[in-house]
């Protein structure tokens, strides 16, 4: 089975690539040849997702599937949410998106967030989403120089270590986007 995981980040791509089983060959956009940012202007993490494999499907005929991932803090009513990536502007700044994070939370006691990742998945013809949720908490500062986004500031629930200082196999384990991936390769082992 071949198919196409709709993301231009390779950090995604990779942490990806450790999970699905040899049978299936996952193929990157860079592999079909597609360059051109794909559109993510829907309201919601799952909307998201499913606008991203319905483009690859669409203009590239590709069974695939898209995920989107945001990180939903209390105190800031699910913010940022569906703008994780571009909280503090469309540069999509990791450091400038945790400086504004930590300085939104700067007198807040609730810490907790959630993130949750959402993956789309068109395959012959039909679509089918999973969805993985690692809740946790906001530090007040960075720790850590594995990973990527928001990992050196969130730490799951039952850790005293952020993502960014846990192993990619173990952030696998316990972390969002592994969850639905999980769920994506059981989906399809039992086809």
């Amino acid at each position: 089975m071949q198919l196409v995981f709709a993301t231009n980040n390779p950090n995604k791509l990779e942490e990806v690539q450790t999970l699905v089983p040899k049978h299936i060959k996952l193929l990157s956009l860079a592999d079909i040849l597609c360059i051109e940012d794909i559109p993510e202007t829907q309201p919601t993490i799952e909307g998201n997702a499913i606008q991203k494999a319905e483009y690859i499907k669409t203009k590239y005929g590709y069974d695939c599937f898209a995920d989107d991932t945001g990180l939903e803090v209390n105190a800031l009513n699910g913010e940022p949410g569906v703008f994780s990536a571009r909280y503090a502007g469309p540069q999509r700044n990791a450091e400038d998106n945790m400086t504004k994070l930590l300085t939104e939370l700067e007198h807040k006691d609730n810490r907790n967030a959630q993130f949750k990742t959402v993956i789309a998945l068109y395959l012959n013809g039909k679509l089918k989403t999973f969805t993985g949720i690692c809740k946790g908490e906001i530090t007040t500062e960075k720790h850590g120089k594995k990973g990527f986004g928001y990992d050196p500031i969130f730490k799951a629930e039952d850790y005293n270590k952020t993502f960014a200082e846990i192993s990619l196999e173990e952030k696998n384990t316990i972390g969002h986007r592994g969850k639905a991936v999980q769920q994506l390769i059981t989906f399809l082992n039992n086809l």
